[in-house]
């Protein structure tokens, strides 16, 4: 799994820890694919700015999964289910 599809993952497990103003960085570079110049303009932050921003929150997440593990056991325990239906229904709960 390449570390941009890994990030998007870890963000919809631990949206709520960051703050607002992260939240926004965040999906305006890795869901709106906004480039670092125009989320400066966006934002009236410098460009150097929000590459050390995203790069802080890039690491907050890691960090959060590193103690909580929330995503690695969803893969552990959807893995040793094996009727699908019942997967379905355990994924939509967590």
């Amino acid at each position: 799994m390449n570390d941009k599809v890994y990030l998007t993952i870890l963000f919809d497990y631990y949206e709520t820890l960051l703050s607002e103003k992260d939240k926004k960085i965040f999906k305006y570079y890795y869901f709106d694919n906004l480039s670092l110049q125009e989320i400066s303009e966006n934002e009236k932050i410098s460009r150097n700015a929000i590459h050390k921003r995203i790069k802080k929150i890039e690491e907050e997440l890691k960090s959060y999964e590193e103690k909580l593990n929330l995503y690695k056991k969803e893969k552990k325990i959807m893995s040793l289910i094996k009727d699908e239906n019942l997967k379905e229904k355990i994924s939509k709960i967590l």
